[in-house]
């Protein structure tokens, strides 16, 4: 299962999307490579963009094939979503393929990697022979690929599954995180004048992160610092369970506040501020803003409201006198060309084309559960709601699935594509039932409803 890696290293690992372009292009001639096992072969090849794509396909393959879309990072082709799912998939007689995205572009790689997928599929036709049946599945930045193709792809993939897919998109992924970035700085490092957009490289990016992650370090110690960490994590939709950790008791304030510091201690902030700059270079500019945003009456729309308010009180801070303060001091501005540009290339949700099944870990420190919130909502004002269904995971950590939910997630997925119905198949109880069927590697499906996702901007 992939776990949470932090620091430089974590930038290879999480979140991407493009405008969808008709796949006509095709790659130049694959290559065969030594086989993944004695029954699997393996091949790759390239796409006009540069971008390089690969496949497995298993000596008795069942006709689908499973298109894959990595999450951020860098632009290295990947065909699963973790080595022990991939070699679940294959032994279930499913071939994989995905491409790179562009690696002449940032990791967001907004501009290519729809187009890439779908490139890739037709690559696949042309070496393998055209599959009876596409499925497309994508992880986090991935996710947000995914989502797209559900929505633009019909006729080329015939379902989609997501995992801890990005789907609330771009934006709103910006603004959040700005939310909680800006409330740390005014707030715990009110001295540093520290930027928080428009970075000039990943460089400066990561320097801001490095000293908004001490000022949390600092803050820990105290009940002030501490309530105020509380008022950063709810903008930034953090999760209050944390690895190695049970999940705090309801209304258990300092017990809540104690595992979100743990996500900070361990350097989220490290992923997520030099993240921004990649997304900056996609977009052409800074794509979000503070500007006339109410802190109270966000802090309001977050499920973690009483926690903040418990923290402040025993702390004897004025939680209102801080809220004003940010409220006055809130002046970014965006680049408006930067927002269409992002509005155009990352959102999702306008509608589907094709059945989508979403699965999202309960607690997930980097695309926040209540992305799937924000998205259902987008989905069901297009009138598409019959064709998504959304099931979680009672577990910590971003896209930490094991193989069983994966290959449950696909069968499910797959019958509701063959049958048209979707037949109580994505219950929690059905999807848990079906995962430990397989007798894998365990599985945590449980009821959830996660909460409404803390943005409080409208954009188009």
């Amino acid at each position: 299962m992939p776990k949470f890696a932090l620091g430089a290293a974590a930038l290879a690992a999480a979140l991407a999307v493009s405008t969808a372009t008709p796949a006509t292009a095709r790659s130049d001639t694959p290559r065969t490579t030594a086989p993944a096992t004695a029954t699997t072969r393996h091949l790759s090849g390239h796409l006009p963009d540069g971008a390089s794509w690969i496949a497995d396909v298993p000596a008795h393959w069942n006709g689908t094939l499973l298109l894959f879309s990595h999450g951020y990072g860098p632009t290295t082709a990947q065909d699963a979503p973790s080595p022990a799912a991939g070699r679940a998939l294959l032994a279930e007689g499913y071939a994989l393929a995905g491409s790179s995205y562009d690696p002449n572009g940032p990791w967001w790689a907004l501009e290519s990697a729809e187009r890439d997928q779908l490139a890739t599929q037709e690559a696949f036709a042309d070496a393998v022979g055209r599959p009876a049946r596409t499925l497309s599945v994508g992880q986090s930045m991935g996710g947000l690929v995914n989502a797209r193709l559900a929505r633009d792809a019909g006729g080329r993939i015939d379902g989609a599954l997501g995992l801890c897919g990005l789907v609330a998109g771009g934006v709103d992924l910006g603004n959040y995180q700005l939310d909680a970035e800006y409330t740390i700085a005014s707030l715990l490092a009110p001295d540093e004048h520290l930027r928080l957009v428009d970075f000039a490289d990943q460089d400066a990016a990561a320097a801001t992160a490095a000293r908004l992650t001490a000022a949390v370090e600092r803050a820990q110690a105290t009940p002030a610092g501490r309530a105020r960490i509380a008022l950063a994590a709810a903008y930034l939709n953090l999760p209050d369970w944390a690895p190695g950790h049970n999940p705090p008791a309801p209304g258990d304030a300092e017990g809540q506040e104690a595992q979100q510091y743990v996500w900070f201690a361990q350097g989220v902030l490290s992923f997520i501020v030099p993240a921004r700059y990649s997304v900056e270079q996609s977009a052409g500019g800074n794509a979000s803003w503070n500007a006339g945003v109410d802190y109270a009456g966000l802090l309001r729309s977050s499920e973690h409201a009483d926690e903040v308010e418990a923290l402040y009180r025993t702390a004897g801070l004025d939680l209102r006198a801080d809220l004003a303060a940010l409220t006055r001091g809130a002046r970014v501005q965006a680049d408006p060309e930067a927002v269409r540009r992002l509005e155009r290339t990352s959102t999702a949700g306008q509608g589907l084309a094709v059945p989508l099944l979403d699965l999202h870990t309960t607690a997930d420190q980097l695309v926040p559960v209540q992305q799937e919130n924000a998205f259902a909502a987008r989905v069901r004002a297009a009138g598409d709601g019959a064709l998504l269904r959304q099931a979680y995971v009672a577990r910590q950590g971003h896209c930490d699935f094991t193989a069983a939910e994966v290959v449950a997630g696909v069968h499910a997925l797959e019958h509701r594509v063959a049958t048209g119905r979707w037949d109580g198949g994505t219950t929690p109880a059905a999807l848990q039932h079906a995962a430990r069927a397989l007798g894998l590697d365990g599985a945590a499906f449980a009821p959830y409803r996660p909460t409404r996702l803390v943005v409080g901007r409208r954009h188009s």
